[in-house]
């Protein structure tokens, strides 16, 4: 509980406040610090009397979103006044005019973007983030530093993310693994994003994120010994040739490590990237690149090199303007060890991405660079999309937001950019609507190659149309980007709705048969019954057939089915009877309004009807998280892909959910195996399943090609405790590589 201490606070708050101040001290001026001077203290009168869910003073929030605006990203006097200021207009009696009146138009017109970002954020409604997501970048609009401004918020609120319930937790944790981590890493936040990421992860995936921090904290001191023994004679050559420089080390992010586990389903040991060296080299910006280059030529000759693993961007940055070497070297102690290299321009971008561009080039604060630029138009062409529902959107900027790319060129010569990954078909599209709709193929290097042929850096490509060629839904499959998608999905929206008349008469027909009504009410329980279908999509599927008359009639004459049960309980009040005639969904409506926040599987609760999630199949002791469909609720993991997406979008329909104790029944679960082919390793296999364990084997597929092999093994399983030790001891056989849950 927080204890208040009046005059404490007031000294915690000055305290904040000079921290800030230094860290403006060599940048700012003198009118430029008077100026953050007035906003802190407009700012702590506006929030004299308000307080975070922690109990502390309100302000100290709009403080630390300053600070980390100011140390993290070292934005400029303009950003912290905003960041200072960023809640007063959403949350006190001043207005925007106020703002205007008191600080200017460019500040006002900052806080008008952050307050309109605010307004739709708030976590106490069932706000539905694909749609909020979208106003934050309408609001961002051409000045940069409402997006990063909006980070920092972010940031500082998943740290303090603990005071919040835990179902809230969940939705917010979602939205950034799912948004705002790759929005940093777009922006080239490093720091930013690696920290948003690993915060995530914690309410996400709770127990893999606190196995691997003590795992990281038990290596320590080994870890620390090998990066000081094996950076000494690296620090002697370069200090004798010279050179300029620093090395450090970085530590791979909790999150990094754990997608590195999963992926590829070795053992934290067995990560032989964890850390990396960093060599950071003081030199002026026009020798940097040669003179980075000559450090690798002298790192190449002490150790011998992973050719697959050598990376050059600096004669190619990333798109988010990253730059450096990148090589993995063989240490004297039998490791492999990846060393980046770069200057300390490059470290500071790389670090603080974006904001550190001000810094380097002649660009003002709030104005964008080049490659920035160019991104945000294809999301300005996202949002002029009108007819792209929130979700639509969400999904196609994800998709934007990718900064593995590829350059390839037209039969001119013209080079241009795309996603890694992209196919004939993108670069089509991309090149003219019209030549998409009409490819069925393309020239590339001369050779001809089909729609779906997916594209590498330095193709030459000439697109083959045809006049009766015409997109399907199939094409969505192999499209990578955003125009693509968008004008596939017209073409096919536009092409439906031609049989949309035809639709009606046949249901209408049919409805009559049955004796059913036709109006918006019967219609609409018909689309929901399938799949909630958009209006166009269900007329078409009636037209063709594929809703037909069977489909129809079970749907107003079906029986309630039997399913599974899910308990709530209500620990602030005694149990309430549920209506017996009211729906599902007003029963579902009814428990979250009694208790929003516990879902438990439990015998003594009352229930609601569930199922578990083919995509990540959860098991007892999984963590868990309900998410309400229509007619049922689904059980995911909390860590599974899909239920991250959708608890990113629609947070109004989580429940957390925990398993039943004691239960006695088992789940069928799989595991993939690769490992060295050798006599007997298949016996050895099945004799630690089946006898030490005691576990029922239902089905095992083996493949072994050029002395490997690579198995999967379907076994029933109490719970995942039952199942992590089971994969532990298969680990332990002798020639067994990589042992993964699927």
């Amino acid at each position: 509980m927080y204890i208040v201490d009046e005059k404490e606070e007031k000294k915690e708050i000055l305290s904040r406040y000079k921290r800030l101040i230094r860290s403006v001290s060599t940048t700012a001026t003198k009118e430029e610090k008077l100026m953050i001077r007035k906003a802190f203290t407009v700012a702590v009168n506006a929030h004299s009397q308000a307080r975070r869910r922690t109990g502390e003073p309100y302000i100290y929030h709009p403080l630390e979103v300053a600070r980390i605006a100011s140390e993290d990203l070292s934005l400029g006097a303009t950003a912290i006044v905003c960041a200072l200021l960023h809640d007063v207009v959403e949350d006190t009696e001043y207005t925007l005019e106020d703002i205007n009146n008191i600080f200017g138009e460019t500040v006002a017109h900052i806080i008008d973007g952050l307050t309109k970002i605010e307004g739709v954020f708030d976590y106490a409604t069932n706000s539905i983030q694909s749609e909020n997501f979208k106003k934050l970048l309408i609001a961002m609009g051409d000045d940069v530093r409402v997006i990063l401004l909006k980070l920092c918020d972010r940031l500082h609120n998943m740290r303090t993310l603990d005071a919040m319930p835990e179902y809230k937790q969940l939705k917010i944790a979602s939205e950034t693994q799912f948004l705002y981590v790759p929005l940093a890493h777009r922006l080239g936040l490093y720091q930013v994003k690696s920290e948003l990421e690993d915060l995530a992860t914690k309410y996400i995936n709770p127990k893999a994120y606190y196995d691997i921090e003590s795992k990281l904290k038990d290596s320590e001191q080994e870890r620390t010994k090998f990066i000081k023994d094996f950076c000494e004679p690296i620090r002697e050559k370069l200090t004798e040739k010279g050179y300029n420089f620093t090395i450090s080390s970085r530590i791979k992010s909790i999150t990094s490590i754990l997608g590195k586990i999963e992926k590829k389903g070795v053992k934290f040991e067995e990560i032989y990237d964890i850390f990396a060296i960093r060599i950071i080299l003081n030199v002026p910006q026009e020798v940097e690149k040669e003179t980075c280059f000559s450090v690798y030529s002298i790192i190449s000759t002490m150790y011998e090199q992973r050719k697959d693993r050598f990376r050059d961007w600096l004669t190619k940055p990333k798109s988010n303007g990253y730059e450096a070497l990148h090589t993995t070297v063989m240490s004297k102690q039998g490791k492999w060890v990846e060393i980046q290299i770069r200057s300390a321009r490059m470290d500071e971008i790389a670090e603080k991405g974006l904001a550190a561009h001000y810094k380097y080039k002649e660009v003002k604060e709030g104005e964008l660079d080049e490659n920035l630029d160019k991104w945000l138009s294809k999301i300005r062409d996202l949002l002029d999309n009108q007819s792209a529902s929130a979700v639509d959107f969400v999904n196609d900027f994800k998709m934007n937001i990718v900064t593995d790319e590829i350059t390839v060129f037209t039969p001119k010569g013209d080079s241009i950019s795309m996603p890694f990954g992209s196919t004939v078909l993108d670069f089509a599209f991309n090149i003219h609507v019209d030549l998409g709709i009409n490819c069925i193929g393309a020239k590339v290097n001369y050779k001809v190659v089909p729609i779906d042929f997916k594209l590498r850096s330095a193709d030459q490509v000439e697109i083959i149309t045809s006049k009766i060629a015409h997109p399907e839904e199939s094409w969505l499959k192999m499209v990578r980007t955003p125009k693509a998608i968008h004008e596939i999905k017209r073409y096919i929206k536009n092409y439906k709705k031609g049989f949309q008349e035809e639709g009606i008469q046949r249901l209408k027909k049919i409805f009559a048969e049955i004796k059913v009504d036709f109006n918006d009410e019967n219609v609409d329980k018909l689309r929901r019954d399938n799949g909630n279908l958009d209006i166009v999509d269900f007329y078409y599927k009636v037209s063709i057939g594929e809703i037909n008359e069977d489909k129809i009639k079970h749907c107003f004459i079906k029986e309630e089915k039997s399913s599974s049960w899910i308990f709530i309980r209500n620990p602030f009040k005694s149990k309430k009877k549920v209506n017996a005639n009211s729906t599902l969904r007003e029963q579902i409506s009814q428990q979250i309004h009694d208790n929003p926040e516990k879902l438990l599987m439990n015998q003594d609760m009352e229930k609601l009807p569930y199922v578990t999630a083919k995509c990540c199949n959860p098991l007892p002791g999984d963590d868990i998280v309900g998410l309400i469909r229509e007619g049922e609720i689904e059980v995911h993991r909390t860590s599974c892909k899909k239920a991250v997406d959708e608890m990113s979008k629609h947070g109004n329909r989580i429940i957390k959910a925990k398993w039943r104790e004691n239960e006695r029944i088992t789940f069928l679960a799989g595991i993939k195996i690769i490992g060295i082919d050798r006599k007997g390793l298949l016996q050895d296999l099945t004799g630690v399943i089946s006898e030490g364990w005691k576990i029922n084997i239902r089905a095992l597929a083996m493949e072994s090609s050029e002395g490997t092999f690579e198995g999967t093994m379907m076994v029933y399983i109490s719970d995942a405790e039952h199942l992590n030790r089971l994969m532990e001891n298969i680990r332990k056989i002798e020639g067994i590589e990589s042992v993964k849950r699927i």
